[in-house]
């Protein structure tokens, strides 16, 4: 039941990205260029989905458990670190470099061109490589022991 809910709201929010227009690059591009031909469309989307979100967050408050989990998981950290810091800056980078981020990435794939599978081969190797990084230099006693000190 979880992964047809999952595959479903996947659809719902492809289908949303595909009619807002969010897939296509040149429009966040175009958000992103203010000094430029300024498109303000990525914002009317956003001022939509908000509160439809917190509609979803609202409702959710009220009750014991999700639908198809037997508990609500909460985030495991609550304040903003160095690592949460950085992976900002380099969504953004990338964001507005390519135009484009993981859920219209995906979402464009079926329809994008080759550009659009170099982006999510591209980002499927940063996600391998901060994987390799962080099980196997990051938690290396004597690397994680020097970082944590401070000169």
């Amino acid at each position: 039941m979880s992964l047809l809910a999952a595959l479903l709201s996947g659809l719902l929010f492809g289908l949303g990205l595909t009619v807002s227009g969010m897939v296509n690059p040149a429009k966040v591009l175009g958000f992103l260029d203010f000094a430029g031909h300024w498109d303000p469309s990525l914002a009317l989307v956003m001022a939509a989905a908000i509160p439809v979100a917190a509609l979803g967050f609202a409702v959710g408050h009220r009750r014991q458990a999700p639908l198809c989990a037997p508990a609500f998981a909460p985030p495991a950290k609550s304040r903003v670190d160095g690592r949460l810091a950085a992976g900002a800056v380099l969504f953004g980078i990338g964001w507005g470099l390519a135009g484009f981020c993981p859920g219209p990435a995906l979402a464009s794939l079926g329809f994008g061109g080759w550009r659009v599978v170099v982006f999510v081969a591209a980002m499927l190797a940063g996600m391998a490589a901060f994987r390799f990084v962080d099980r196997f230099v990051l938690t290396r006693p004597e690397i994680a022991s020097a970082a944590t000190q401070r000169p």
